[in-house]
């Protein structure tokens, strides 16, 4: 895919991170809003604000077998060259799995333990986590961790999630990184990062510590084709790691490593279809006497494993384990990490909340209580923005006047000057810094980008979108709805067209002209996105009918959606979900 181009990248040393009170409540969030004009809303601070459900984490993923038998063993003989496990945390020769749960809690899978070692959650709630192998030329392996604002921190395996070695910073530029073991050939583990616009970097390991890493050189375009980039390991006995791709109509490629620095990866060969069955694809690595290892969870949460047959391609699948929807985040998965919104709030007319937690498998947990019977009494306007502070916990905002407040820290004013607003959104990151931004529509149709600053007390002035937007009677947005990890929304105008605004990470320019997804949505009397419902890391739509039945649009990752799943009935008992 192209030749190299030779570039430095900024990275900076860091000292040990401070530990702080991690934050393990539950995360309510809302893409958009529409404001009534004519509210009446109490005082600011008359209200008891919001209760955060905890969120109950249950059984941990459950394994086929005992864990002391080990992973199951490839059935071709091992590579003399072939590479160590990339994360094998009591040097036994087996592969372990790091992952984190919906508490923000992370675990990792021990093959010889008989329940799975709980880390802890961070100070911070990372995007991704990458488990490369040994980058510091120490014993043992090590971990990478992204953050929402770009930073890249590696940590040691005692030491996470809280304490970095190292960081290096301006790595947002990537909406995903791989580890590939060693694929140049000097024994030292590399990873490979692509751009939003599909470009593809190689970052050779360095074996230093305080600079892990040489600046990247370009391996080449078109890769944004795919919505699943992992690595396996060496699948066609060479001893040299290689890289799979799968692209939205499920057909997965294998890149053969070469060893080479000048042209790592080989022209690719198709190993096979139907691999959209899956949402997630995980590559484990060398494990057990196996070359390589993929994983493939399916909506429902099963784990299958798949070993190499030898010729780039794999052997029949054999289950790995059940349950493992409740991993959010899994290194070594190939998806476009998903940051943001993954829950729902419902408001009955008597003004009690209700909230929803996504579980992965296109639907919801149990609900829970958000608030006391009849709190929320009355007409009120608010909005639960998407990770307004540098945490990632969602803000939850009250518009009252001419003030807009931030109720979760004390109803805080942030500004003045919201009167003219009907409409206050919060998508996301919509001008590439990491932070969560604000959309405010005026009575005059004029659509306005607010900056964050990352502490949910401030937003920079305001940048006119565009003009027209009165057209439409609701603009939702919770996360990445094209594929790409940018945060996009949603529109639909009065006859029932719904349209997509590709977020283009440009603060000057937020959207790509709008592209029309279909006809028909005028039929819903409630469109909302609970971010992703499926766990393919795609936000997804819900859409209610006037009877109360709720469907699940997910996202294909090409700007369209699925067709509709029905999720229940009875979602007309809430006049308003957010």
């Amino acid at each position: 895919m192209g030749g190299f181009v030779s570039e430095t990248h900024p990275v900076q040393p860091k000292g040990r991170r401070r530990l702080v009170a991690a934050c393990t409540a539950g995360i309510l969030s809302l893409g958009a809003f529409a404001l009534g004009t004519g509210a009446q809303a109490a005082e600011p601070g008359a209200h008891r604000g919001i209760q955060r459900p905890t969120v109950t984490t249950g059984q941990l993923p459950h394994l086929v077998g005992q864990k002391a038998t080990g992973r199951t063993k490839s059935r071709l003989a091992p590579s003399p060259a072939a590479a160590p496990p990339r994360y094998d945390v009591d040097g036994d020769g087996i592969g372990d799995l790091l992952y984190r749960t919906p508490d923000d809690n992370w675990y990792s899978d021990d093959s010889q333990a008989s329940q799975d070692a709980e880390l802890g959650a961070g100070s911070e709630k990372f995007v991704d986590v990458l488990t490369p192998g040994d980058l510091d030329a120490s014993a043992g392996p090590e971990i990478l961790a992204t953050t929402s604002t770009g930073s890249l921190e590696l940590f040691s395996p005692a030491n996470f999630p809280n304490y970095a070695s190292w960081t290096g910073t301006g790595w947002n530029v990537y909406n995903k990184l791989v580890s590939v073991d060693d694929v140049t050939g000097d024994g030292r583990a590399d990873i490979i990062a692509r751009t939003f616009s599909g470009q593809l970097y190689l970052y050779q390991g360095t074996g230093n510590p305080s600079a892990p890493f040489a600046a990247r050189l370009l391996i080449g375009p078109g890769w944004g084709a795919y919505d699943q980039l992992t690595s396996p390991g060496d699948i066609d006995g060479d001893g040299v790691s290689d890289l799979v791709a799968r692209d939205s109509s499920g057909v997965l490629y294998r890149y053969k490593g070469t060893g080479s620095a000048a042209r790592p990866f080989g022209a690719r060969s198709t190993v096979g279809s139907g691999w959209n069955a899956y949402n997630q694809l995980i590559g484990v690595g060398a494990s057990n006497g196996s070359r390589g290892v993929l994983l493939a969870r399916t909506a429902g949460g099963a784990l299958y494993q798949y070993t190499p047959n030898g010729t780039g391609g794999f052997t029949a699948r054999a289950l790995f384990g059940s349950g493992w929807n409740i991993a959010d985040v899994t290194a070594g998965t190939g998806g476009v990490p998903f940051w943001g919104k993954k829950e729902l709030i419902g408001e009955t007319p008597n003004g009690s909340l209700f909230w929803y937690g996504v579980n992965n498998t296109g639907g919801f947990y149990a609900r829970q209580a958000a608030s006391g019977p009849g709190d929320w009494a009355g007409e009120f306007t608010m909005t639960f923005a998407n990770a307004l502070t540098s945490s990632g916990l969602p803000t939850f905002l009250d518009h009252y006047g001419n003030g807009l407040y931030n109720v979760d820290q004390e109803y805080a004013l942030i500004s003045n000057g919201w009167s003219s607003y009907n409409l206050i959104a919060g998508p996301g990151d919509l001008s590439g810094d990491g932070k969560g931004d604000l959309l405010g529509r005026d009575t005059s149709g004029n659509l306005y980008l607010f900056r964050g600053y990352g502490d949910g007390l401030r937003l920079a002035g305001r940048q006119l979108v565009g003009a027209g937007w009165g057209a439409y009677n609701a603009v939702v947005g919770s996360g990445d709805f094209s594929g790409d990890g940018r945060a996009d929304i949603v529109a639909r105008t009065g006859d029932g067209t719904l349209y997509l605004y590709k977020g283009t990470g440009n603060a000057s320019a937020p959207f790509a002209p709008r592209v029309k997804i279909g006809t028909g949505w005028g039929q819903y009397t409630q469109l909302v996105s609970p971010g992703d419902m499926d766990g393919d890391g795609r936000a997804d739509l819900l859409a209610v009918t006037s009877a109360g039945t709720a469907y699940r649009y997910s996202s294909t990752g090409t700007g369209q959606f699925k067709a509709r799943a029905t999720v229940g009935t009875g979602w007309n008992a809430y006049k308003k979900l957010f």
